[in-house]
Parts: C-alpha cells; sequence; structure tokens
C-alpha cells in the first residue's frame, strides 16, 4: 500500500479503482518527492499521475480530488493567485506562509501564534474551535 492516502480511502470505504490508486500514490508522494512545502493543484496531479498512467483523464482527477476532499482525506486551500491547492489532511494543526512571487509554501506551528489566537478569542468571549492562518510574503534577499 502506498502511504496514508490508500490507507485512509480504504479506512473510510471510499473505493479505490486502479487509477485513484495513482492519484492517491501521487497525493501521498508529493512530500516526499517534489519537496515539504508541496501542495499541488489539479494540473500538477494530472501531470504527475498521467507519467505513471497515460489513461488518466484531467476529469478523472478532478473527480478523484473532489471525492478525497469529501471524504475529509485530503484539504482544499485557496490561496491566493488562483488554482485550488491540495494537501493531505494531517492529524496536527499548522498553518502557511506563502511565497508570492515563487509559489513556495512553507507549512509552520508557532506555539506563541497559537496562544495569542486563544487569547483574542478569549478577550472577545469566545472559545476557539477552529482557526486557518495564511501568511503571504516575499522572501527577503
Amino acid at each position: 500500500m502506498s502511504d496514508s492516502i490508500e490507507k485512509k480511502c480504504l479506512a473510510k470505504g471510499v473505493k479505490l479503482t486502479d487509477q485513484r490508486k495513482v492519484i492517491a500514490k501521487v497525493m501521498s508522494d508529493s512530500k516526499k518527492i517534489y519537496g515539504k512545502s508541496d501542495h499541488p493543484d489539479v494540473d500538477e496531479l494530472y501531470n504527475r499521475a498521467n507519467k505513471i498512467d497515460s489513461k488518466i483523464s484531467i476529469a478523472t482527477v478532478y473527480r478523484t480530488v473532489k471525492l478525497f476532499e469529501e471524504a475529509g482525506i485530503i484539504a482544499k486551500h485557496d490561496f491566493k493567485g488562483g488554482k485550488a491547492r491540495y494537501e493531505q489532511l494531517s492529524e496536527s494543526h499548522h498553518d502557511h506562509l506563502i511565497d508570492i512571487k515563487s509559489g513556495e509554501i512553507i507549512e509552520f506551528v508557532d506555539d506563541e501564534i497559537e496562544k495569542l489566537q486563544k487569547k483574542v478569542a478569549d478577550k472577545y468571549g469566545y472559545e476557539l474551535v477552529d482557526h486557518k492562518l495564511e501568511l503571504y510574503g516575499i522572501k527577503k534577499i
């Protein structure tokens, strides 16, 4: 079994055709092969999957990504720049720093930011149940 996306599909009862297995493998391998900040869009997934199985269509990739998202296996991100990007849902929370020139996406966890967000919610009388933080910047030279 390739990696955790395929395992999560099986655990959630998502039927895996051969083409879905290829797409699951490409998504699972994206961090290992393409670098720690890889959050591929559908076109990137299609290009990678099509190298493994040339019969995979872009429509199949779109349908599979939607299926995986609806099953709670992957997360869709609408970072600035147009195209939706995807990553495997993880058990641990993280935030994103996006380089607006290169498109590089850095995942990070910062305890001080987490504490500050809780403090802000407390200040206004709320219990924080979820949040999403996206920082956009340009790399310093």
